[in-house]
């Protein structure tokens, strides 16, 4: 494990492998760098690959009051930590958060985007306005079981009976450790979950050449958003993993984010 400082302070806990150019992993809701293991072993052969815990997760700090510009100061930390230009790749609402950096004009010469969450029509319910709120309560109340439990089913759409399966498994004390994390998530996704593709046009003016990616087993809404997000961004491009999911195998995604970042 490595630590890089972040500009209000906080230590970000990263781990380094392969060699090449630079591509950072930003994970999702409740991800952390161990989950990006399988995905960075892939990659390590063409990449100096960089994945970190998201402030508030496992081995990084938390700085208070969370501000989504400080996990942006916490990307630019990192690409520092790297040499000073780092390509990123994105998952869920890790996408979302690797795209406001880039838009906020960080070395990103190169940037990948898996299924970013957007609501953008009616291929699924929009998340209430209070989503924010909903979850910072349950945390405030000494539930952060209950506030993963709601993230499962609200937001991601799990049935109720397969998340309370899932509640009872060896991998839920984890994910109530980073049930604070989930409300910044939230602030990360704003106003882009609300069944309106306009809030997309903030990222018009984003050149970085991207990649956006779905797999063709997700929901309807991933295949939406990633088609309204591509038209928007000047240079993007379009692409669907074959009998892939949300969370896609490595073995099938390495390639594409090996031809597409590494050129």
């Amino acid at each position: 494990m490595e630590t890089v400082r972040s500009k209000d302070g906080t230590t970000i806990a990263c781990d380094r492998s392969g060699r090449g150019p630079a591509l950072i992993l930003v994970s999702g809701a409740m991800g952390t760098r161990a989950d990006a293991a399988g995905i960075a072993s892939h990659l390590a052969s063409a990449f100096t690959v960089i994945a970190y815990d998201r402030r508030g997760r496992v081995d990084s700090g938390d700085t208070q009051p969370y501000a989504v510009e400080r996990e942006i100061e916490d990307i630019e930390a990192l690409i520092a930590h790297a040499g000073g230009s780092a390509r990123v790749y994105g998952h869920s609402s890790g996408a979302v958060l690797a795209l406001r950096a880039a838009a906020a004009g960080l070395a990103i010469p190169r940037l990948a985007l898996y299924e970013p969450p957007f609501i953008v029509d009616d291929s699924r319910p929009p998340q209430p306005d209070d989503d924010v709120e909903r979850l910072e309560a349950f945390v405030a109340a000494g539930r952060p079981g209950d506030g993963v439990a709601y993230f499962l089913t609200d937001s991601v759409g799990m049935p109720a009976e397969v998340v309370g399966h899932i509640r009872q498994g060896p991998g839920w004390p984890g994910m109530e450790a980073v049930a604070h994390t989930l409300s910044y998530d939230a602030r990360i996704m704003a106003d882009t979950m609300g069944g309106d593709p306009a809030p997309l046009r903030q990222w018009a003016t984003v050149t970085t050449p991207t990649i956006v990616i779905d797999g063709s087993k997700s929901p309807p809404m991933f295949k939406s958003g990633a088609d309204a997000i591509a038209v928007v961004l000047p240079y993007a491009e379009r692409t669907t993993l074959a009998d892939q999911d949300h969370g896609p195998a490595a073995a099938i995604l390495a390639p594409v984010l090996i031809e597409f970042l590494g050129r």
